[in-house]
């Protein structure tokens, strides 16, 4: 049986990767957090202090990779497992800027399509449906409200120390979605052949099952 693609696109907090990783697990093919890649760019620049000026030359020492470790899927920034560290919201506002970086984008380009190439994969991001993956053989544009991302979002953090108000989260939500979507180079939109999933009303499971259903009937295999 030949390889199928599923690109899931949609904007921050949307549970893109949670979910991703669920229908992963259900229909046994690959999930390829892209996000991450471009989160670890931005750690690699942050930690670095690298001008705007010198992103583009400075990539090549990036060293950038994903691994499966015990089954989970983990990124590393040369031999650095990084995967707790690109997960804060410092790391967060810095990837959605250097995402739209064309030099970061083509950087990260082939290392996406290289992994589709050879496997059945769910890849999620902002433009694995437009850009990434135009070909996909389903395409999913997931979605929920921004104050229920928020909301979301609040809770993972809620037992942490330095947790941010649930205002602050929303405003920053509400930027990143800005950003991600006015960006000059691969903007954040649903590509016309998408089916929309709005998960406000949903929970994880609910939505899992969801887009198992999209993918079954569109391909007509269970992958």
């Amino acid at each position: 049986m030949k390889n199928i693609n599923i690109a899931i696109d949609g904007p921050a907090g949307a549970g893109k990767s949670t979910i991703a990783k669920m229908v992963s697990a259900k229909l046994g093919c690959i999930y390829v957090d892209t996000g991450a890649l471009y989160r670890t760019i931005a750690l690699y620049i942050t930690e670095n202090n690298i001008p705007d000026e010198d992103i583009e030359k400075s990539l090549p020492g990036a060293d950038v990779s994903l691994r499966f470790v015990d089954g989970a899927q983990r990124v590393f920034l040369g031999d650095r497992d990084v995967s707790d560290l690109i997960r804060t919201p410092e790391i967060s506002m810095a990837a959605s800027r250097t995402s739209a970086i064309p030099a970061v984008r083509a950087y990260l380009f082939e290392t996406q399509q290289s992994i589709a190439r050879s496997n059945s994969v769910i890849m999620d991001g902002r433009d694995i449906g437009t850009v990434v993956l135009p070909n996909a053989d389903v395409k999913i544009f997931l979605t929920a409200s921004a104050e229920e991302r928020a909301n979301r979002r609040y809770k993972e953090l809620a037992e942490k120390p330095d947790c941010p108000t649930y205002q602050e989260i929303l405003d920053d939500i509400i930027k990143r979605d800005y950003q991600d979507m006015h960006r000059e180079t691969a903007p954040l939109k649903q590509a016309e052949d998408a089916v929309l999933v709005d998960t406000t009303h949903l929970d994880l499971e609910q939505s899992a099952n969801e887009i198992v259903r999209i993918i079954t009937e569109k391909t007509g295999c269970d992958v």
